[in-house]
């Protein structure tokens, strides 16, 4: 409609922009909407498309950008009172390549990005549109919501250990982890910066591999970036998995304790196998030794990046009589992130445990090759998001079960793989994702087996009741 001047890109954003200050009271979707930002974006766009310019596929198209993103002039506060304040002086690389995109607002998240509910927001939790008393999933537990709710057409999430997948498996949209080093991380605030990746969320995979084609390429501004050349992602939505080999870990589920997930995503596999796919098992037989390497690793991780906070150059700057005083005011963290940054101090720090980091990353090491061997078996692996649908708010769930609810997503984060999470059924209501893995800078196979599950299924169409 834009192309066709049907529609111009302000009255566009301007629907977007009314219908999330409607449901921002319901949802908590965002931390700050940029109605003026956006609105001035979008008549830019529509001018330079009167006068013939050529711009980019998402030119004119709104989005909202996850808020430990950097935006210039515009705060990006990590859900955290420690950058309530906090005004980037520039673009992340990834908002650069987004220019004419008009940016609805910053969506909300788990405060710096730890957390599996977005319940750890310092501005309040994020509700899920398809059952208001229930999780988003967590971190970019706001971008999926903004986007399953109908505020967005698109947004941007991280994901260190499934941030994105797993809350587009809670809200029942799509959400793809690219390789990592495929999109630059420069202007994300870092968690973990071996883990970190931006990625996009949408309805359908082919949307998700438009946004991947406007933000991905090498940076120079960014040591991890991958120097790989950029396909026409577009070109491998085909309709077609014929001859294509899927392996489903027997180890997920089996022990998946959730008993629709298992059912619901071996169901989708069989429909797939229908459309041409060979199906096999495979082992993946390290559940707990994965969790145990992605804390090792992430929270020695968080603990580095995030001593940065001090209060002398960044963040929020406390007072006190002395330098102890003034520390201990200004790093004033929630619960969720200075649990995890004690659990990262004392692995980097004591002395019986000066080697955590390395056992950590030699796991990983293992994980990273036993995937690599599968990968010699079968084209893409298929598995369910999260152990089970969104759980309530008010659940409670004490800190090892909440990490429990990455465990099937953290292997693709440790081995640096690509992974999507598309809808692929219920159970009493709520929606269930399958996830899909491939072998590093693969996602032309995500977005085959991901195009032609949503060329056979209807999932991706379905939208929640409670926010209409």
């Amino acid at each position: 409609m834009l192309n066709t001047r049907r529609l111009s890109s302000r009255e566009l954003t301007h629907y977007y922009l009314e219908r999330s200050e409607k449901l921002q009271p319901k949802l908590n979707g965002y931390i700050s909407i940029t109605q003026e930002q956006a609105l001035e974006t979008a008549a830019q766009v529509d001018q330079l498309c009167s006068q013939g310019q050529e711009l980019g596929t998402l030119a004119g198209i709104p989005g909202a950008i996850k808020d430990n993103i950097s935006t210039q002039g515009v705060p990006t506060t990590c859900a955290s009172r420690v950058l309530a304040e906090y005004i980037p002086p520039f673009d992340a690389t990834v908002v650069k390549k987004l220019a004419h995109s008009p940016m609805l607002g910053k969506a909300s998240l788990d405060e710096f990005a730890m957390g599996t509910g977005n319940l750890t927001s310092a501005f309040g939790p994020v509700r899920n549109p398809w059952d208001l008393e229930r999780v988003p999933g967590g971190s970019s537990g706001g971008s999926a919501a903004l986007v399953a709710a109908g505020c967005a057409p698109f947004s941007l999430g991280s994901d260190t250990g499934g941030s994105i997948r797993q809350p587009a498996s809670y809200c029942g949209v799509t959400g793809l982890k690219p390789t990592y080093g495929r999109v630059s991380r420069n202007g994300l605030i870092a968690f973990a910066s071996s883990l970190d990746q931006i990625g996009p969320f949408a309805w359908t995979i082919e949307d998700c591999a438009l946004v991947l084609q406007a933000i991905c390429g090498h940076d120079p501004g960014d040591a991890t970036s991958a120097a790989v050349d950029v396909p026409d992602f577009t070109a491998y939505l085909h309709n077609d998995v014929s001859g294509l080999r899927i392996g489903l870990p027997q180890e997920t589920f089996s022990n998946c304790p959730h008993p629709d997930t298992a059912k619901v995503v071996l169901r989708a596999a069989g429909e797939l196998e229908k459309a041409g796919a060979e199906l096999s098992w495979v082992s993946m037989p390290y559940e707990k030794e994965v969790m145990a390497a992605y804390i090792l690793v992430a929270t020695a991780e968080a603990s580095s990046n995030l001593a940065r906070f001090d209060g002398v150059n960044f963040g929020y700057r406390g007072a006190g009589e002395n330098l102890e005083e003034m520390y201990t005011s200004s790093r004033r963290f929630g619960n969720e992130v200075s649990r995890r940054l004690v659990m990262g101090t004392f692995a980097l720090s004591q002395k019986q445990c000066g080697e955590c980091y390395e056992l950590g990353q030699r796991a990983r090491q293992l994980v990273d090759s036993h995937l690599g061997n599968i990968f010699q078996q079968v084209d893409v692996l298929l598995l369910p998001t999260a152990p089970s649908p969104a759980y309530k708010l008010d659940e409670g769930q004490d800190p090892l079960t909440a990490y429990y609810n990455d465990i099937y997503t953290i292997p693709a984060n440790l081995a640096g793989l690509p992974a999507a999470s598309l809808p692929c059924g219920e159970s009493e209501g709520l929606p269930i994702g399958m996830q899909l893995m491939a072998p590093k800078f693969r996602e032309d196979l995500l977005l085959r087996v991901g195009y032609t599950w949503q060329c056979c299924s209807d999932w991706h169409l379905r939208r929640p009741q409670e926010v209409e």
